[in-house]
């Protein structure tokens, strides 16, 4: 299995898992999944985020905002590998609840993941919504 392949399937498994798992209001999946090492950041479709204390805010204000996800689709677009770096780019596709109000939305969502330790591991994110 090359480099590229290995991260696919954790893109498509673990990731996907802990993206969901945020969606129906939990968010310590999708923390496990990041890095804690500096620098990490979010420039997100509602909130920003800069650094390991605004991070874990986000998370947290996330979880506790969203449930009873019915769809979620990661529909990736590109990805790339290089070394101990590697990025996603797709649309993400959701009809979650957002403060109890059911709600349905794409995002476009770009990710920058760096292996440490061996494990993949988020490091920033961008996401915003699709206003076609």
């Amino acid at each position: 299995m090359t480099d590229g392949d290995e991260f696919l399937e954790w893109v498509k498994t673990a990731l996907y898992e802990a993206e969901l798992a945020l969606h129906n209001g939990d968010p310590a999946l999708r923390r496990a999944l990041w890095s804690r090492r500096e620098p990490v950041s979010v420039m997100g479709a509602w909130r920003n985020a800069h650094g390991q204390e605004e991070l874990d805010g986000l998370f947290t204000n996330l979880g506790s905002s969203f449930s009873d996800c019915t769809s979620f689709v990661f529909e990736l677009q590109a990805y790339e590998v290089s070394g101990d770096m590697a990025y996603t780019a797709g649309l993400e596709h959701t009809s979650v609840s957002v403060d109890g109000e059911p709600r349905t939305y794409t995002l476009r969502a770009t990710q920058v993941y760096r292996r440490e330790d061996g494990e993949w591991r988020v490091v920033h994110r961008h996401g915003d919504t699709v206003t076609e």
